[in-house]
């Protein structure tokens, strides 16, 4: 599929945010951490419910940017568990970008984020397994 065949996922999406001017660097384009933590934030949702509790970030993988994100823009993220292990998740995010006087919507960029499962204590604990993973 082509990127201009690309259609975003049917789910709704776990973030939703337009971007502002204080999100910008000096040249007017949206800051790349602003939306890493856009899909941080999305993916620490996802984990946080699976795990029923506070999970951690410990990695980010294959985030490459395809386009840029100009203020305006509604940045919807979307966030889907890929598979679990004993105390860690993965998660497949993708951000998308839409004008916001236009109906098409583009992948900006994705990645996967793994999540541990901490207890109070901090420590690792275990999660639930995926149910086709039983």
């Amino acid at each position: 599929m082509s990127r201009l065949d690309e259609q975003p996922p049917a789910d709704h999406p776990a973030v939703r945010v337009i971007a502002m001017p204080a999100d910008t660097n000096p040249y007017g384009d949206i800051f790349g951490g602003w939306l890493m933590s856009l899909m941080d934030s999305a993916a620490g949702s996802v984990a946080a419910r699976h795990s029923h509790g506070r999970a951690v970030t410990i990695a980010v993988e294959g985030m490459t940017f395809l386009r840029p994100v100009v203020v305006g823009d509604e940045v919807s993220v979307f966030a889907t568990l890929k598979s679990v292990g004993r105390t860690s998740m993965k998660i497949d995010v993708e951000a998308w970008r839409r004008a916001r006087h236009d109906d098409r919507s583009y992948r900006v960029t994705r990645a996967t984020f793994t999540f541990v499962a901490i207890g109070e204590d901090r420590q690792p604990r275990s999660v639930p397994p995926l149910a086709d993973q039983d």
